[in-house]
């Protein structure tokens, strides 16, 4: 066997093993791309949820919540505290409440 063919050889026997591991990097990437996505969505969801229970509040009632605690509580929103924190503020009843959704580290 010459010098080629070895270099050839070895090339192929490494070549495999390199392959796989490329693979599964890809695919931890993947699937951690996925993860991010779905949390973003999930937070999404959350603050379309607590703005339509704060407008569908407006429209029966004349006002908006004055608390995060009256969504729940009156229009059946609701929050999985563990995992996102809502930042509720409504300074005044016929203005729209300011609406941030996070989501808390470690979740």
């Amino acid at each position: 066997m010459n010098g080629k063919a070895k270099f050839a050889a070895a090339l192929r026997v490494l070549a495999a093993p390199a392959v796989l591991v490329l693979a599964a990097l890809v695919l931890a990437l993947a699937v951690g791309n996925l993860s991010d996505g779905s949390t973003a969505e999930g937070r999404d969801r959350l603050e379309d949820a607590v703005r339509r229970g704060a407008v569908t509040c407006y429209a029966s009632e004349g006002i908006y919540p004055p608390t995060l605690e009256y969504l729940e509580e009156h229009y059946g929103v609701q929050v999985d505290e563990s995992r996102y924190t809502v930042f509720y503020d409504a300074f005044a009843e016929n203005l729209m409440p300011d609406i941030t959704v996070v989501e808390n580290e470690g979740a």
